[in-house]
């Protein structure tokens, strides 16, 4: 998808078939930092085609091309708008041979990263900032002597900092006792890390707010890589918002690793059933919606967008909460959602720290033009409001192939006009 813009709508507002989904980038990412400090032991099956996670495996390889060369010259790796890629290879260039400059787009050198950097210096890494203090670019001198197993990291920032430590974790000679401070958000990213460590052998202890990891090698085996859930949300949100609809997602599995799984429980309020069935998941659109009027993203907060947007088509008046990391993503993603919604009349009004969704103005004739801000997630969880307007028009349609390339296929394929 290489337009400026692209037109989104649907003649039938009917949704049928089947959507086979990229493999997760959340565990493709994971899976790559695991593999490469495994010394070839452990093999990947069904990994994301998302650009993020190509960006990760590009670095990855010029990082053990860097390590092999003789003298003190700096490799430089740009990540782009790589969020993830630049927080796990922070962690990782520490515990490999050379010297790296480690950049990213301009959006990344805005994005906050004095935490985990502070947290790899107190454990003996030699990181200097080459721009702005706290922001990227970085610059890392790899294979540095650890000076302590113990440090202590803030839990609500962003839980990305504390899974590039525990990845690393068992590769460091003295291995990790990780203290978590204050309250911790995104829990079930951090327990993907941990279940993922475990399937290649790598044991952990999780007593109160400490998590130790011995140092130990992975054992042989293959991480096989489940479908993004994040994405699927994406089709939750379009089975609620059409006519008619019911769609199989292969290999979607109940007991998953993804903390985003929780949309199957979210969207039920949403008059979206799901059903398990040999093979994958169906989801189907039903009648029942229910009272509930509170969200919390704590553990999600990537769901935030596709519901709040969703929500606000069906003109329910909720309020949601744990939005707080959104302001540091791609972009603030508070304030996108405010200007967009704002362009066919709906408010999300700030009240502390709970977020309230005021529906009452909606224009259903308001044809909306809606800008990305050079985020995937904007752009995705907008798209299904081509079910719900006329018209719709949304600016920077690739920003999609950070995670999802084959999101505008497959809405072709599912009846959608793209123009």
């Amino acid at each position: 998808m290489d337009k400026e813009a692209i037109n989104v709508a649907h003649p039938t507002k009917t949704l049928t078939g089947t959507v086979a989904l990229t493999g997760s980038k959340s565990e493709s990412n994971r899976a790559l930092i695991i593999q490469a400090l495994s010394g070839g032991s452990v093999e990947i099956n069904n990994l994301s085609s998302a650009a993020d996670t190509v960006t990760l495996q590009q670095a990855l390889a010029a990082a053990a091309v860097a390590g092999k060369k003789s003298g003190n010259d700096e490799t430089e790796i740009d990540v782009g708008p790589a969020g993830t890629a630049m927080r796990f290879l922070t962690a990782y260039l520490t515990r490999v041979n050379g010297n790296f400059l480690l950049t990213g787009s301009a959006r990344m050198k805005q994005r906050p990263i004095g935490i985990l950097v502070d947290a790899l210096n107190t454990l003996g890494a030699t990181i200097r900032y080459a721009g702005e203090t706290g922001f990227p670019p970085l610059s890392i001198t790899g294979g540095s002597a650890q000076q302590t197993a113990e440090v202590a990291v803030q839990g609500d920032v962003s839980s990305q900092y504390l899974s590039a430590l525990l990845l690393i974790a068992s590769a460091m000679p003295n291995g990790l006792k990780l203290r978590i401070a204050g309250e911790l958000t995104s829990r079930p990213y951090l327990t993907m890390t941990l279940q993922m460590l475990a399937e290649v052998g790598i044991q952990h202890h999780w007593e109160d707010n400490v998590i130790s990891i011995a140092p130990q090698q992975a054992k042989s085996a293959t991480l096989t890589i489940e479908p993004d859930w994040s994405a699927a949300s994406y089709w939750y949100a379009m089975v609620a918002l059409a006519g008619e609809g019911n769609l199989f997602l292969p290999n979607l599995k109940s007991n998953s690793l993804q903390g985003d799984s929780a949309i199957v429980e979210i969207m039920s309020h949403f008059g979206v059933a799901s059903s398990f069935e040999n093979g994958g998941l169906r989801i189907q659109k039903t009648s029942s919606h229910s009272s509930k009027s509170l969200f919390d993203f704590k553990e999600c907060p990537d769901l935030a967008q596709t519901v709040i947007v969703c929500a606000a088509a069906l003109q329910h008046d909720l309020s949601f909460t744990g939005l707080h990391t959104l302001r540091i993503k791609e972009t603030d993603r508070i304030a996108a959602l405010q200007r967009e919604l704002g362009k066919f009349g709906v408010e999300l009004i700030e009240e502390g720290t709970v977020y309230h969704l005021k529906t009452g103005g909606l224009n259903r004739n308001a044809n909306p033009v809606i800008d990305t801000y050079e985020d995937h997630r904007m752009a995705m969880a907008f798209a299904p409001l081509g079910l719900v307007f006329n018209q719709m028009r949304i600016n920077e349609p690739e920003v999609v192939e950070k995670s999802y390339p084959d999101f505008w296929k497959h809405l072709k394929q599912q009846g959608f006009v793209l123009s």
